[in-house]
């Protein structure tokens, strides 16, 4: 079941990660997807107990990976093609999280489950080193960068989660302040555009905001119950959906190289399903 529930996260991942792309507005579109977490963390934190005092630490290092995440991101996309750093910054992450969560968690992981954990790595990143594409330092760095967010963020959430004891508490405060932060950044960085840009894009925007806060708090709650290696991984099967995404929307073709690197992660998921324990 929690993984089912992270693979429907994976193709909101997708989504939102696409219309960030495709935004002319990088940055703003980015806060109103903050401003949607921000309104869900008030929520939350309004509504339940108060935040474990020893979950606070981890609290704060997840926020601050977070926004260099989101600078990374924005850069690798930027100067990036969206079939070259989506693969290479998705595909590193599990591969950093498997490793620090056996080092730092003692999580380790029965054969079955190892297996299908790298073969899903190895699916993502074949899809990001399997074309024709010339990879430029620029945003092959960026999206490095991005990759090593995410296994920086997930590890830290995924021990902060379980020492709150409530992955809607954690959540929650993760949201109010990765949001209020980004929030008051845009408004003295671009105080003139939002107003613009808001009249023509909010519903979008928006839209991207409803994905991206429902694919993360998802993958919490998966963290709080099954070990964090393979939630990273199947969240990595957003690559499939972006890899179609890719061919349809943006034109970027389906070869056969990328149906081979995905029925790689597909088996890993399957994997993962009938051996997750």
């Amino acid at each position: 079941m929690e993984y089912l529930v992270v693979l429907v996260a994976a193709l909101f991942h997708a989504i939102w990660n696409s219309m960030i792309k495709n935004s002319g507005e990088k940055l703003l579109t980015l806060g109103y997807i903050r401003f949607v977490g921000l309104v869900y963390g008030l929520i939350v934190i309004t509504t339940q107990p108060m935040i474990d005092l020893a979950a606070v630490p981890y609290l704060l290092i997840a926020t601050i990976i977070h926004f260099v995440y989101f600078y990374c991101l924005l850069n690798a996309y930027k100067f990036g093609d969206f079939s070259q750093v989506y693969p290479i910054s998705r595909g590193l992450a599990p591969l950093v999280v498997l490793s620090l969560g056996a080092l730092i968690a003692g999580e380790y992981l029965n054969n079955w489950q190892l297996l299908g954990t790298l073969l899903i790595c190895l699916g993502v990143l074949s899809l990001a080193f399997g074309g024709d594409k010339k990879h430029q330092a620029k945003p092959l760095l960026f999206a490095i960068g991005t990759g090593l967010c995410i296994a920086g963020y997930t590890l830290t959430s995924g021990l902060g989660v379980r020492v709150a004891g409530n992955f809607l508490v954690y959540s929650g405060w993760l949201e109010v302040l990765t949001g209020a932060f980004t929030l008051i950044f845009i408004m003295a960085k671009k105080p003139g555009d939002i107003i613009p840009y808001s009249k023509s894009n909010y519903k979008g925007a928006l839209s991207a905001g409803v994905l991206s806060i429902s694919a993360y708090v998802a993958a919490l709650w998966a963290m709080s119950r099954v070990p964090m290696a393979p939630v990273a991984a199947v969240r990595e099967t957003s690559i499939i959906f972006a890899a179609i995404i890719g061919a349809v929307a943006m034109k970027e073709g389906f070869a056969a190289k990328r149906i081979v690197a995905s029925s790689l992660v597909v088996a890993g998921v399957v994997l993962l399903g009938l051996f997750g324990g």
